[in-house]
């Protein structure tokens, strides 16, 4: 094992907080002392089985945990997925089957392990421990902590300003969250920032059953390709972790220059030193942004897919994006019959069934903005018909396109 410094600058690295530090200290005093790893918890609830570049800012800190040598558990909540847990927003979220949850889970463990080394992982389902709790159980738990306590959560606290309805069951998922601390014994757990109120639960539940408090580390929230949102599907401004090589790179290279650091520093392997390296050329102007993208497109792509989907996604970049000009390989769309209108064809409508927009509105969207151009010529309508031709290639945004299949 590395000493406690050593560890502590790789731990610390791109960590919002730690709570408490000294205490971590200690355990990694007697960590090396006892030639015993740490046991390091993450707590996953599977309401969503798809996994982007946000998620995995935790789980990169966790593989670094497991590569200084400590044992790391994710904690897939079938049981709590199964009972609706708070989402931050103005109301409680709808409770999961049991079907979805397992389904959920089993895509969780596929995308997780392409951060994690599934040699160095435990996975368990925390209703191993939390279906057999009798009545009394759960009263005990409900008995260590207070409503006051529980309204000092801020989603909580709003609603409760606000006079909207906060059910009990509520109350009782960061309990939950907690007593898998208590059931794992857990020396630190993971999360994000805005799990902050749950991961501390787990202290105050280890305290109430004798056990030696858990230290919580928490990750900062990524933000998006917009630079300002937090990554979120819903918002369309992520890199989803299974999403094609060219995907992902062409995604990379739209992060405003101001983030790059930071991705290095959260969603990359980059070494440590490298970083600063990297932050320290950027700011004294000895290093190009573009050639930084660059790299950091590749290092990402790189990881999820490999070295040499990483080149081949770069030079695919350049040829479409820089150079201008069309990619080998286009997708074909056959317009059909039905797609007519006296002749002519809406361009929304077509752009919509050649999956170049996800909807009519985007559609129209993307073409009022300038992003959609047939034949290479800007189409500014969103009311456009048009008559096309047999090998027209349309379009729309940076990294769509379609060649078009006339049948006469």
């Amino acid at each position: 094992m590395l000493d406690v410094q050593q560890q502590l600058e790789i731990i610390k690295r791109g960590t919002a907080e730690i709570v408490p530090e000294e205490e971590l200290v200690e355990k990694l005093k007697k960590s090396i002392a006892n030639n015993k790893p740490l046991h390091i918890k993450l707590g996953l609830d599977p309401s969503a089985p798809d996994i982007h570049l946000g998620h995995t800012v935790v789980l990169q800190k966790l593989r670094q945990f497991q590569e200084l040598g400590h044992n790391v558990t994710i904690i897939l909540g079938d049981f709590t997925g199964r009972i609706g847990d708070p989402t931050g927003k103005s109301e409680a979220r709808k409770p999961l089957t049991e079907e979805e949850v397992l389904a959920n889970a089993r895509t969780y463990e596929q995308q997780i392990f392409k951060v994690l080394d599934p040699q160095k992982t435990k996975v368990q389902f925390n209703s191993t421990w939390l279906a057999p709790l009798k009545f009394e159980d759960v009263i005990r738990l409900a008995a260590t902590t207070t409503v006051a306590r529980m309204l000092e959560r801020e989603d909580f606290s709003k609603r409760y300003r606000e006079n909207l309805p906060i059910s009990i069951h509520e109350f009782f998922y960061p309990l939950m969250q907690g007593y898998d601390s208590v059931a794992l014994e857990a020396d630190v757990e993971m999360g994000g920032t805005d799990q902050k109120f749950n991961l501390l639960m787990g202290r105050t539940l280890q305290k109430e059953f004798g056990q030696e408090p858990q230290v919580t580390l928490m990750m900062p929230i990524l933000e998006g390709l917009d630079g300002v949102n937090k990554m979120s599907k819903s918002l369309g401004n992520y890199i989803g972790i299974d999403e094609p090589a060219q995907e992902m790179y062409g995604k990379t290279m739209s992060l405003p220059d101001e983030l790059m650091v930071r991705y290095y520093e959260l969603v990359t392997p980059v070494p440590l030193a490298e970083v600063k390296s990297i932050a320290k050329g950027l700011e004294e102007g000895t290093l190009h942004p573009r050639d930084i993208k660059m790299r950091l497109a590749r290092e990402i792509v790189t990881f999820y897919h490999g070295e040499e989907a990483a080149w081949q996604a770069e030079d695919h970049f350049k040829k479409v994006f820089q150079k201008r000009e069309l990619p080998d390989e286009i997708e074909t769309f056959e317009v059909t019959a039905d797609l007519y209108e006296e002749g002519m064809v809406s361009l929304p409508r077509l752009l919509t069934q050649a999956k170049l927009a996800a909807s009519n509105s985007e559609a129209r969207r993307l073409i009022k903005e300038g992003a959609v151009k047939i034949d290479n010529e800007k189409a500014t309508d969103p009311n456009m018909h048009f008559a096309p031709l047999d090998g027209m290639i349309i379009k729309a945004g940076k990294r769509r396109f379609a060649k078009l299949e006339v049948k006469s």
